[in-house]
């Protein structure tokens, strides 16, 4: 292999990208930071129960650095970072469910929390199991992968903290 070693930012394949991988970055950014806004929305109400509240840093401390790497994505590829209209919304809250949670306390709140993570997190996989099956972009491929991981993962403790409400 003499001669071809070559950094990951410097290989032609890695640089590789197609609709499929754009569409993925788009659409997830905005995913990525509702749940951000709802993870803040939480953290900023007394009376949580400390498990939810756990959950809720987790999840909004893994999705900014993803948002910021989708962001540079795009911008390597020389595309917007913002998703195209008429998308499916992908488990997106609505603004009166965001209303919900806003003014919602306590269990109440954490319950509300914990629903609509569990749908959001569901359309986030969706997107991201799109992109590993139609996206050619190896670095959105290895982010969707952890985005179905660590979603699935979280999934599971919603559920779990669900059974307590």
């Amino acid at each position: 292999m003499s001669g071809m070693d070559m950094s990951a930012s410097d290989a032609p394949a890695d640089a590789a990208f197609n609709s499929a991988d754009v569409m993925f970055a788009q659409m997830m950014i905005p995913h990525h930071e509702q749940a951000v806004e709802m993870s803040e929305m939480l953290l900023a109400k007394d009376g949580i129960d400390e498990q939810v509240r756990d959950l809720a840093t987790q999840i909004k401390d893994a999705q900014q650095p993803e948002i910021d790497l989708m962001r540079e994505m795009l911008s390597e590829w020389g595309e917007d970072d913002s998703a195209m209209g008429g998308m499916d919304d992908g488990g997106l809250l609505s603004d009166e469910e965001m209303a919900a949670l806003e003014d919602a306390t306590g269990a109440d709140a954490a319950r509300l929390f914990l629903e609509g993570m569990t749908v959001h997190h569901e359309g986030a996989i969706e997107m991201a199991e799109a992109e590993v099956s139609d996206g050619e972009n190896a670095e959105a491929k290895e982010l969707a992968d952890a985005i179905i991981a660590a979603q699935t993962d979280e999934i599971a403790v919603m559920q779990e903290l669900l059974a307590d409400f």
